[in-house]
């Protein structure tokens, strides 16, 4: 019964946590400029992220550490320093947007100021972090981010041609602008394997005590939960499409993403998808600061946890009270929270073999992980993936070039 409950729990807390900003932004605007036509590409990013988050929960089990403790001691200092650089400069990134996110929600519901809720953002965040145990911060976030859910039922309400959706699933390259066609494959990819989400999880796993006998349930907790997830991307496609493709309009800021669930279901689903959007990116902005906290700590062998009391690992409270106010002063700037998401996710895409390569590699290592490394099965799998990544970590900083961050 216990592990049913610890199941149930880590899979309504990944469905409510899977949607951040960068899904929000990446795949209502692919549905509002090409319609249904790449929905194919959410379950292969969806795959990607269940192979390598698996990987990651399994890792920490087996060994006690987390991934990226484990990457510092079994691929090397060069490698394990590439990977810290490349992925504390995305994750500030992502947090600023996320903080962004969260205080235009807050505006979308109390007609704030902008910068006064920014930073009434940033402190609520860092109370939360500080009196909130890391079983509840999960739970709230995540069980809060299944209002999300209302645009599953916004885009069956809206009855789009279901013909056509399932014709999005079967890959082909648009003759309409496939300059701009590709950057969107690539962006819809990059939100689906942010590198923050691998390193938060298998730390989380940590918090959580897990041990080879779990197993079973980090398996089930990144199919089950990265699948429904990716479901909810796929509604947001459909109502993009549906929504905003049909009325020319594009999906520029937060406020118009949420008006895709008012419109089939007018202000009650306007007002849940508001809070839903505000608890998505809320947990995805704790998981953001918690994982570059993370990061650093493991490399440079500190204390870290939130099972431990502030007090009990300083160097880990004050890197993610650090990553906060620095979020906060960059969103305090005025930089677009919705273009800087943009940013954020393509450069997340270049960063990606520097965090997948390391990960495929100590899973795989049997000297390490004994009889719970991988099989051939998901070193294929993994394979794949790895040059899945390598392709668009190439071609990521040049389609943006070319398209002009998507505007083109």
């Amino acid at each position: 019964m216990n592990k049913l409950l610890g199941l149930s729990l880590g899979i309504l807390a990944a469905i409510g946590g899977f949607v951040d900003i960068g899904d929000l932004v990446f795949n209502t605007a692919a549905g509002a400029t090409f319609g249904y036509q790449l929905m194919w590409v959410i379950p292969v990013g969806v795959v990607g992220i269940i192979v390598y988050t698996e990987m990651c929960g399994r890792v920490a089990a087996v060994s006690g550490k987390a991934v990226f403790d484990a990457v510092r001691e079994r691929v090397g200092f060069k490698a394990a320093l590439g990977a810290l650089v490349s992925s504390e400069v995305v994750n500030l990134m992502t947090l600023a947007a996320e903080l962004g996110g969260v205080a235009i929600a807050l505006q979308l519901l109390s007609g704030l100021p902008y910068r006064w809720l920014i930073l009434l953002s940033a402190i609520g965040f860092a109370v939360v972090i500080w009196v909130t145990s890391f079983n509840w911060i999960e739970r709230i976030f995540g069980y809060g981010g299944l209002c999300m859910l209302v645009f599953a039922v916004a885009a069956v309400k809206l009855g789009p041609d279901w013909a056509k959706v399932g014709n999005g699933f079967i890959p082909h390259i648009s003759q309409n602008n496939p300059l701009l066609y590709a950057y969107f494959v690539v962006g819809l990819l990059g939100a689906a394997m942010t590198p923050y989400e691998v390193y938060f999880y298998s730390s989380g796993g940590i918090e959580e005590e897990w041990s080879p006998k779990d197993i079973g349930l980090n398996r089930a907790n990144a199919i089950v939960g990265y699948g429904l997830g990716g479901t909810l991307s796929l509604a947001l496609m459909v109502v993009g499409a549906t929504v905003f493709l049909g009325h020319g309009i594009s999906p520029e800021h937060l406020g118009t993403i949420a008006l895709g669930a008012g419109d089939p279901l007018g202000k009650v689903g306007l007002l849940l998808g508001i809070i839903g959007i505000f608890f998505a990116v809320g947990g995805a902005s704790i998981d953001t600061v918690f994982s570059g906290a993370y990061n650093l700590a493991q490399f440079c062998g500190w204390e870290w946890g939130r099972y431990r009391h502030p007090k009990g690992a300083p160097r880990f409270t004050i890197t993610w009270l650090v990553l906060l106010v620095l979020a906060m002063g960059i969103v305090m700037t005025g930089v677009d929270a919705v273009v800087l998401t943009e940013y954020a996710v393509i450069f997340s895409v270049v960063a990606l073999p520097l965090t997948y390569i390391p990960i495929l590699l100590v899973a795989n290592d049997k000297a390490y992980m004994g009889r719970y490394g991988n099989g051939r099965f998901a070193n294929v799998v993994g394979f794949i993936y790895l040059m899945i990544i390598m392709a668009v970590a190439l071609t990521a900083i040049p389609l943006m070039i070319l398209t002009n961050a998507g505007q083109n």
